[in-house]
Parts: C-alpha cells; structure tokens; sequence
C-alpha cells in the first residue's frame, strides 16, 4: 500500500508508474451498482486505463469468451450468480489473473472461500477510488502474466 508517510513526491512517482503498468492491462469490473461502475469508469477511464464495467457475472462470463483481463475485479453480492461462484467458474481458465472481491459482507467464510479460489485481495464497502489503486498498486507489483 502507498504509505501516508511517503513524502509526496514519491507517492506520485509511485502513482505514475502504477497507471504505466495499467494502462497496458485490461480491467473486468462487475458490479450492480451502477454509481460504482459509473465512478470507477471514469476514474480508469481519466487515466487512459482499459476498463470494462458490466452489471452482473453472467455478463462478465460472456465478456471473457472474447477478451482477454489481467484483472478482474467483481463484486460478491450480484443478482444472479455471485462474485464466488462466478471466480469458482473461471477458477481453471483465468488462473494468471488478478481477482479482486469487493464485498460489504466480513463474513470469515467469504474470505475463506476467496482465498481458496486464488482471490488475491478483498475490498470492503464502503470504499474509495484510493483504496482501488493501493490494492491493486500492491498486486500489480507482484505481477507477471505468462500469456
């Protein structure tokens, strides 16, 4: 995460080379939440990342038949199939991905079935755009996709 306690110099040459990495990657968001979706569109959007935001994970399941995401980024609570069942059902053909679950519910067992499907980070809701970017600050870090 970006330390607070960086001086601001480096937090924004940090910043700099995350959005470098992003904007070479693609990004799955699924959310229901259309404010969600509309604000983090935007945000990635203003920053020449590729997002592509859907509203459930049945949508998400037909967007990866033609594309390929480096990071998928869903939320639990979806109507229809939720967040894990959907990383349950491309537990085998998207294991190079990033996976991020935003989920509002803490629940223990949520955590232990998301780390069982290689789900590498979890935001709880309420959260920022900033938040966003410090996760996936860390991980794309630790990034190397074989494709």
């Amino acid at each position: 995460m970006i330390s607070e306690n960086k001086p601001p110099t480096y937090q924004k040459k940090h910043l700099m080379d995350l959005f470098k990495e992003l904007r070479n990657m693609k990004i799955l968001l699924i959310d229901d939440d259309e404010w969600i979706r509309d604000s983090l569109s935007l945000f990635f959007e203003s920053e020449q990342c590729h997002l592509n935001a859907v509203e459930t994970a049945e949508e998400g399941l037909e967007s990866l038949k033609d594309h390929e995401y480096d990071i998928i980024i869903t939320d639990y609570w979806l109507p229809g199939m939720n967040g894990l069942e959907f990383f349950k059902r491309i537990f085998e053909t998207k294991r190079n991905a990033i996976k991020v679950l935003i989920t509002a519910h803490g629940r223990p067992e949520i955590s232990d079935e998301a780390k069982k499907l290689h789900v590498h980070a979890l935001i709880a809701k309420p959260f920022t755009s900033n938040t966003v970017v410090n996760v996936l600050s860390q991980l794309v870090e630790n990034y190397e996709n074989p494709r």
